[in-house]
């Protein structure tokens, strides 16, 4: 009679504790989803755009992108001397062309002339105004190809890492402030921005 008693708990016994075993492995093995930014990242995309929206409008960056065809000058923003204008190719008027005194690298000396190899505004038909443009104004902009010289978001990602004009700001000689955050971050932040969709900001 014991040998049938104990052979009847252990039957009992053993499959509750193979039960028991299953529960909990499931609860111990069961997948973590973890939630990465994606192409589709709207709040990361946006966050990236107003990290780099300070530089677009720092003086290096609005003084070739005015509100008017006159360029600015200096940390104040001044309208140019010599009465330098925009030009229907963005490189001045008459006499008064960029590249007279703005040559191919800076010019020793507290606020003299900078310079890269063409150096130039925005043409007039795209003039490309950074200047009051408020955040969701500003990447509207930038994304549209009618004026940003057909630029796609791949182009747009190229021309503020590797463009001539677009690199001088952070190398714009004696007397100059630098942007907010260096070239390196910038770019990476505007990735961030166009990798996660170029969501407009609020």
């Amino acid at each position: 009679m014991k040998t049938i008693k104990k052979q009847l708990s252990l039957s009992v016994i053993i499959p509750s504790l193979l039960v028991l075993l299953t529960g909990l492995t499931a609860v111990s093995f069961r997948p973590v989803k973890v939630h990465h930014a994606g192409p589709g990242d709207s709040l990361l995309s946006k966050q990236a755009f107003m990290a780099v929206y300070p530089v677009f409008m720092h003086p290096r960056c609005v003084n070739c992108h005015p509100a008017g065809d006159v360029p600015l000058m200096e940390d104040e923003g001044k309208p140019h001397r010599q009465g330098v204008k925009r030009g229907k190719d963005g490189k001045g008027m008459y006499a008064s062309k960029c590249a007279n005194c703005h040559t191919e690298s800076n010019q020793p000396g507290f606020n003299m002339p900078p310079g890269v190899p063409g150096w130039h505004m925005p043409p007039a038909d795209q003039k490309m105004v950074f200047q009051g443009k408020s955040a969701r104004e500003l990447a509207t902009l930038l994304l549209d190809t009618a004026a940003n010289g057909g630029k796609s978001r791949e182009a747009l990602l190229q021309h503020v890492s590797s463009d001539p004009l677009v690199l001088w700001g952070w190398n714009p000689g004696e007397g100059r402030t630098l942007p907010p955050m260096p070239h390196a971050e910038f770019a990476r932040q505007f990735s961030v921005w166009i990798d996660n969709g170029a969501y407009l900001p609020d």
